[in-house]
């Protein structure tokens, strides 16, 4: 069973790990059941969910909130006992769905996997007013959902996260940057590394429909993600505004500064360079990648793992990663990283890569370079995972 914060059919990159988790786990012979709160607006079904009683949280109807309690116990202890008896709970959470998924656990003694997604202290202090106030109040309701407190650490996110892991029989993380923060801010020291992977079949699918002599007009690069600030996209306009290069600059998502970018791209007369393409499914995705000369990731400090540029990688698409941690974990000679993190630092490298290719000197990648980063790799080591917690 795995218990997650937002139904996986919501936007976002924790939703696309659990979604391929589901499928790979399924074509290796698992029953896999995904517990999230019920979404607000249309969305695809699918037999495996369990969508709980929730209510919106966002204006687009896009994420919901469970109340962890007995309401919610009772839920999932029915639909639970209509489907058989789960052999792992893996919380792939940090909030309502790792306190639902816990106390499942807890009271059918069932061992529990946990994979931090979030990195936060981060996202805290770039998403809310207050966030020392914000912290000490899911704290509060942390320890009334989870029985009391068991951590010694100070009452900070870091807290937070670890009151989870002491919870846990096994702790995984989506990259080595992330899990050598945990270690070092004390949330848990054994942390198994485990990345979400590039869904084998469709990067398959993708690059066989690939046209690899097709000619552009001009070199193209896609950005790809939630529009908000911590993933930087305002900053990236001003570095294509800057940049004044001669290229194709599609944008993929959606979220709140998506009305900002929009009049951004209107003020400084972007249009004949910037499309706004808004959210496709992960195949679509996909194949703009790998059509792309270039995938652009301009969060900093924020990404756990930073999925697309592995997703590039595999596709044989270079990426320009923003983040130096995230570009550490990536194979030589797929990437290219700006000198530091500025917007002028940006624009440079986004000048010299679109020249550099309009000229013909960069190659691409070969995608055979990242094969350990599909998904079925990744998978493998998920279910020695799971086969040591239930050993």
């Amino acid at each position: 069973m795995i218990a997650t914060d937002q139904h996986p059919e919501s936007l976002g990159g924790a939703q696309v790990s659990i979604r391929l988790q589901k499928k790979f786990l399924e074509k290796a012979g698992h029953r896999v059941t995904i517990v999230a709160p019920g979404m607000h607006r249309e969305h695809p079904q699918d037999p495996c969910y369990v969508d709980l009683p929730s209510f919106p949280i966002t204006f687009d109807r896009e994420y919901a909130l469970t109340r962890p309690g007995r309401r919610s116990d009772r839920a999932l202890d029915a639909e639970m006992a209509r489907r058989g008896p789960a052999d792992v709970v893996h919380i792939q959470g940090d909030f309502w769905g790792a306190a639902i998924g816990l106390r499942f656990a807890q009271r059918h003694s069932i061992p529990v996997v946990l994979t931090f997604h979030n990195n936060m202290e981060f996202g805290l202090r770039k998403t809310v007013p207050f966030p020392k106030v914000v912290t000490k109040m899911l704290l509060a309701i942390e320890g009334r959902s989870l029985g009391g407190q068991l951590s010694l650490l100070r009452p900070d996110a870091w807290r937070y996260l670890n009151e989870l892991a002491l919870r846990a029989d096994a702790v995984t993380a989506p990259s080595n940057h992330f899990a050598a923060l945990l270690r070092t801010k004390g949330v848990a020291q054994e942390i198994d590394v485990v990345r979400t992977g590039a869904d084998d079949e469709v990067i398959d699918q993708v690059l066989d429909s690939r046209d690899p002599d097709a000619k552009k007009s001009r070199p193209s690069l896609v950005w790809m993600g939630r529009m908000s600030h911590e993933k930087r996209i305002l900053e990236f306009l001003q570095a294509i505004k800057r940049s004044g290069v001669n290229a194709e600059v599609r944008l993929y998502g959606q979220g709140l500064l998506l009305s900002k970018a929009r009049e951004f791209v209107a003020k400084h007369k972007l249009r004949d360079r910037v499309v706004f393409a808004g959210k496709v499914p992960y195949q679509e995705a996909l194949a703009a990648i790998a059509d792309a000369d270039a995938l652009a990731q301009t969060s900093i400090g924020f990404e756990t793992q930073g999925m697309t540029v592995f997703e590039a990688a595999a596709l044989g698409t270079t990426s320009i990663v923003c983040d130096p941690k995230i570009a550490a974990e990536l194979p030589e000679g797929v990437y290219v990283e700006p000198e530091n993190d500025s917007i002028d630092a940006l624009a440079e490298t986004i000048t010299r890569f679109v020249d550099s290719t309009a000229s013909g000197e960069l190659s691409r990648p070969s995608p055979s370079a990242a094969d350990t980063l599909r998904q079925s790799a990744q998978t493998a080591r998920m279910i020695e995972i799971y086969e040591r917690v239930t050993a």
